[in-house]
Parts: C-alpha cells; sequence; structure tokens
C-alpha cells in the first residue's frame, strides 16, 4: 500500500522477489551469486559464502575490485544483532604524505598508478571475517577462485570495453599489464574466456601457507605471508620501478613491507541512524556512509506524500538533502585526529537546520554546516572547476576510463544472509586492472584509493601517513527491534548511497518491495566534488533515468537542476537480501541494470 499522493509502484510480478529458507546471496556477477549460495547449500555460514564469493570477485569483476584493493562490510551475527563494520580500508603508507606528492610536481593525487595506493586492506579484512565469523578452512573457501583463475571466465563486457579503453597505455607504458590483459596483442572480446594463472598460483600458494594447530592459527598464518612475505616482497619491488600515472608523468609507488607488514584489518562499530522505525548502520565517519545517514535525517522531517522520488518534489527534495549531506561530508569526514563526531551531525537542531536550507529551488552551492563550535573548511579544488555529469558505464556502477587509466564509477557488492539469520554486506573495490600496473608474480594490480584525499593541507581528508583515504564504500545494513532485516548495497563511487537513499525511501515510506524498488527509475546529483580523479562537480548537476518521465523531468529543470538523462535502465547495480521473519522466509533482489547482478537462495 503506498501513501496517499505517490506514484504508485509498476507491475513487476513478472520479476518476483525471490525466496526460501536456507540462504540468499545477492552480488554484481552471477559466479560470485552462485559460489555464496553453493557453500551456504553445503552448510557453511553466511560468513564463509561471503568470503568464497569475494575472492571469485576479484577473477570474474577484475575492472571493478582486486585483491590489492580494499573492502568495507557491515555484518551482524546470529548470536549477536549488534551491527558492527568490518574495516578493510588500508591506510596511507608511511611515505605517503602530501608535502612529499607536492615535491613530485602533483596538486592531486593521481587516479592511476602506484602513488594512489593504499595499503591493500581487502584481502585481509576477508581472512579476519572468515577466522571469527565462518568455519570453512582457507583451501575450500578459495577453490572456487582457484578453478576460476585456472580454468577461465567469459569476459563480461565491460571488462572488455575497460581493458579496450587502456590498451594503448598498457602498451607504452605497462608493459605487464599488456602481458595479462592484451592476450595475442589486443584487448579480448565479451565473451572470451580469460584466465590469470599467476593469481591462480598466487592463491595455491597462500593455502600451503594454512599452517598451525587449529583453524584460527592456520587462518593467521595466512595473513603473516600475505603481509609480510612473499606477496608483500612482490608488491614492494614492483612499487619501486617508475611507470606512468594518471597525471602525464612517471613515479614510483611508495608502499613497503613495513607498511603491509604493520597493517591489519579490524572490526569497528557502526555508526547508527534512525528513519521511520528502522534503524540503519553504515561505517564511520573515515568513509561516506553517514552521508546516508544526514540525508535521512532531514528528510525524516517531511510527510510521507512529499517522499516519492519519483514525483517532482520527491526528486527535488532528494537532491537538495544529497547536496546538504554530501557536502558535510567533503568539509567534515576523513580520519583526522578529531574525526566528526556522528551524534552531532544527526542532533535533532543540527538536522533542522540544515533541512530549513532546501527551498523551492536548486541550490549550485556547496553548503557545509558548522559542527562542533567550528567552521566547515572545504579543499580548494572543490570548489574549482565543472566537469560534465557522469554517465553510460560509470552510471551503473561500472568504470567510465581515461586514456590515462583515470577511472569514475567502480567498483562491486554482495550480500549474503543464511538460514541462522548471519548477514552481511560487503562492498569490495579498488585494485582494478587499470589502476596500476600488474604485478606479474602475483596476477593483480594495487588499489588507488589515496585519490580521495587532498594534497592542501589541515583538512579532514589530507593525504597523511598512517590515515584512511576517506572511502566512497558503503554497505548498508537495515534493523528492527529484534535485529538486522536488510543488507544493501550498490557500486557507484559518490551515487552509492544516493541510490540506496531512494530504495530506502521507496521500501521504508512507499510500500514497495525490494524488487520493486531496485526496478523503479533512479537519480543522483553529481553537485559535489567527484571523491574520485579529477575531483571536479557540476553545480546544480542531476542525472535521471527517462523513466522518470517527461513531466518529472521539466520540473526538476524549472526548479534550477541541470538535469542529464542517461536513458531508461542506467542508474545504479544496488542488491539486497533480508529476512522477512513474520513469514519465516528469507528473500533476495538484484538489479537488471547492466545485465550483471544475480540474487540466488533456496
Amino acid at each position: 500500500m503506498t501513501p496517499s499522493g505517490w506514484t504508485p509502484p509498476p507491475d513487476f510480478t513478472t520479476r518476483p522477489v525471490l525466496e526460501g529458507t536456507v540462504g540468499m546471496a545477492a552480488s554484481t556477477h552471477w559466479a560470485a551469486s552462485a559460489t555464496a549460495m553453493g557453500v551456504l547449500e553445503r552448510g557453511g555460514t553466511a560468513f564463509d559464502a561471503a568470503v568464497a564469493a569475494a575472492f571469485v570477485l576479484h577473477v570474474v569483476e577484475p575492472h571493478l575490485n582486486g585483491p590489492g584493493g580494499d573492502m568495507t562490510a557491515v555484518f551482524a551475527t546470529a548470536g549477536d544483532p549488534t551491527p558492527r563494520v568490518l574495516d578493510g580500508q588500508g591506510p596511507a603508507p608511511a611515505a605517503a604524505s602530501a608535502a612529499r606528492y607536492r615535491a613530485e610536481g602533483l596538486d592531486r593525487v593521481p587516479g592511476a598508478g602506484a602513488l594512489a595506493a593504499a595499503i591493500p586492506g581487502a584481502v585481509d579484512a576477508w581472512w579476519l571475517l572468515l577466522r571469527d565469523h565462518g568455519s570453512w578452512e582457507v583451501g575450500d573457501v578459495l577453490a572456487p577462485a582457484i578453478g576460476y583463475a585456472r580454468d577461465g571466465v567469459p569476459a563480461v563486457p565491460r571488462v572488455a570495453s575497460t581493458i579496450a579503453a587502456v590498451a594503448d597505455l598498457f602498451r607504452e607504458h605497462w608493459p605487464t599489464s599488456a602481458a595479462l590483459w592484451l592476450p595475442g596483442g589486443r584487448p579480448p572480446r565479451p565473451g572470451e574466456v580469460l584466465r590469470n594463472p599467476a593469481w591462480a598460483d598466487t592463491l595455491v600458494r597462500l593455502v600451503a601457507a594454512a599452517q598451525g594447530p587449529d583453524r584460527a592459527a592456520r587462518i593467521d598464518a595466512v595473513r603473516t605471508v600475505w603481509a609480510e612475505g612473499f606477496v608483500a616482497e612482490a608488491v614492494a619491488a614492483s612499487c619501486r620501478t617508475p611507470h606512468r600515472h594518471a597525471s602525464g608523468t612517471d613515479h614510483a609507488g611508495v608502499l613497503t613491507v613495513a607498511d603491509t607488514a604493520g597493517f591489519r584489518a579490524r572490526v569497528t562499530d557502526a555508526a547508527v541512524g534512525e528513519f521511520r522505525g528502522r534503524r540503519l548502520a553504515k561505517t564511520p565517519a573515515w568513509g561516506q556512509g553517514p552521508a546516508l545517514l544526514a540525508a535521512l535525517a532531514v528528510l525524516d522531517g517531511f510527510d510521507d506524500a512529499e517522499l516519492d522520488p519519483s514525483s517532482e518534489i520527491g526528486a527535488h527534495l532528494v537532491l537538495e538533502s544529497t547536496k546538504l549531506a554530501q557536502a558535510d561530508r567533503d568539509a567534515w569526514f576523513g580520519e583526522s585526529g578529531d574525526l566528526v563526531d556522528v551524534g552531532a551531525l544527526l542532533a535533532p537542531d543540527y538536522v533542522a537546520a540544515r533541512r530549513a536550507l532546501i527551498g523551492e529551488t536548486a541550490s549550485p552551492d556547496l553548503r557545509p554546516g558548522r559542527l562542533g563550535g567550528r567552521d566547515p573548511v572545504l579543499a580548494d579544488l572543490a570548489v574549482g572547476g565543472e566537469a560534465p555529469a557522469v554517465t553510460g558505464d560509470a552510471a551503473v556502477g561500472e568504470p567510465t576510463v581515461t586514456l590515462a587509466g583515470e577511472t569514475r564509477g567502480d567498483t562491486c557488492h554482495l550480500d549474503v544472509v543464511d538460514r541462522a539469520g548471519n548477514m552481511v554486506s560487503a562492498t569490495p573495490s579498488g585494485g582494478w586492472l587499470q589502476s596500476s600496473p600488474t604485478i606479474p608474480e602475483l596476477g593483480f594490480a594495487l588499489g588507488t584509493r589515496l585519490q580521495m584525499t587532498w594534497l592542501q593541507e589541515g583538512l579532514p581528508a589530507t593525504l597523511t601517513p598512517g590515515r584512511r583515504p576517506r572511502t566512497t564504500l558503503t554497505p548498508t545494513l537495515v534493523l528492527d527491534d529484534d535485529g538486522p532485516v536488510t543488507a544493501l548495497g550498490s557500486p557507484g563511487g559518490d551515487q552509492q548511497d544516493q541510490w540506496q537513499l531512494l530504495y530506502l525511501l521507496r521500501t521504508l515510506v512507499g510500500g514497495y518491495d525490494p524488487q520493486q524498488a531496485i526496478d523503479a527509475p533512479a537519480l543522483h546529483s553529481t553537485s559535489a566534488p567527484s571523491s574520485c580523479g579529477p575531483r571536479r562537480r557540476e553545480p546544480g548537476g542531476a542525472v535521471v533515468e527517462d523513466r522518470l518521465g517527461d513531466a518529472v523531468i521539466a520540473g526538476l529543470a524549472r526548479r534550477g537542476h541541470r538535469v542529464t538523462r542517461s536513458g531508461p535502465w542506467t542508474l545504479g547495480r544496488l542488491s539486497a537480501v533480508g529476512i522477512d521473519r513474520a513469514r519465516g522466509v528469507l528473500w533476495g533482489a538484484a538489479n537488471p541494470r547492466g545485465m550483471q547482478g544475480y540474487a540466488v537462495g533456496r
């Protein structure tokens, strides 16, 4: 039942929500979803399934994530419904400072090349989750990934197009990448089988390293080899070789064995907000997660009838609340010594003052608020030049890649729930095949998450040794009084929380079922500076799917939004799983956009 004034959801009876009782998995690739479900059917937990699927994602979506990248997850266990954050976001290496990078002639961290590499955090985070909450051995969870890497997997179309976009870069400057990703000297065709024997060999060596008196000790042995052994040594040696960066200049990276040896993933408390009787768990403010909580807090003060994103007023309110939340994100979020108090960000008086800034017309301005008695400060480059709205592949969370390897729009996503009630939402990213030269002994590249830091001193997100970059990775758990009910997330850089916001409005206010909410017309703002290079913005920009309708789109334009039509089915690749306790079933839903996401269950 939709509230009065809402546009009724379309009839999606041919695309029902998937239901079952054993488990549910949804991800951005069929192989990962199938792997996760296979683990659940053989008695593994949601955490065993997530780890197995994550290593498969490294192989089948190498343009969206890799072992040299990062990840964040939000999870809850059947025995403890308290949401926790799995922090696999590595910090900046000891030699990565704003002053050093400026001395190399840079005014921003390049969007491709090893200078942009944070300490790889994803793999260690997955081992931590497996050790503390899984039940399987290392060899069991890695077997599917080893098989795909050794035997090959058909290249999805956007893997092929991504490699084609950077083929000349590979040939001219990154020969190790050309050797792996240009079989026969040319980009692969869609559907062509791609293999990564070096990564398969690396995984086999990790399995062999899993030695110890008990399961925890065996997993910790693998973590040590990863951080201090042959993997760390090959990573550091690769970084010492100067290579072309997205800046157009050649530099060596700064990552060392000491950096990787000093890092271990961790589990932390989640940032939690409330909206319409539900609690939502996100990463703390070293990631962008609390921006979703801030936008929802602003929208919570409007009537249900005004919050339909398919209406002119609802779309306007979504865009304006997002701009305010992202302005606060850009001014306050980051792992500085005085990490922003999320409680202050969500305080009723502060939220009311932010809500009062929303008028009848679109604002093109960056308007961060004053928190903790302090004035906000934005990076100088953040208020500079404009960039066109991102459309096409980047709009659906797939990379738009420049000839220099700079990527906008990225990432993959994975949600799993099992019959016991364990639930995890994870967003792995970074280490894309186009992010830096392939390390030939290992079969993967380093990530570029440091591009989300600034080289200007004195900002919460200034590049600083030992600090995490303010990541865009932002999975979500939704909870009721009894515990988690939904895990959801999406690829897409700055758009991740924006597309999740639409889903939450439609399910928690509009009465849509999960599949209807995913399939409904989407939109997002491009008014904030991009978190990815080259960090530009389009003041007042809004990207909308054509299915939003001519009348609504025209209304947004009249209100001053700079609207870009992106096509009918183009924005977002959101997936979700959950628990329907009243009916005793689990459910899953996946995105048809991009023809890549799948939900599976039994």
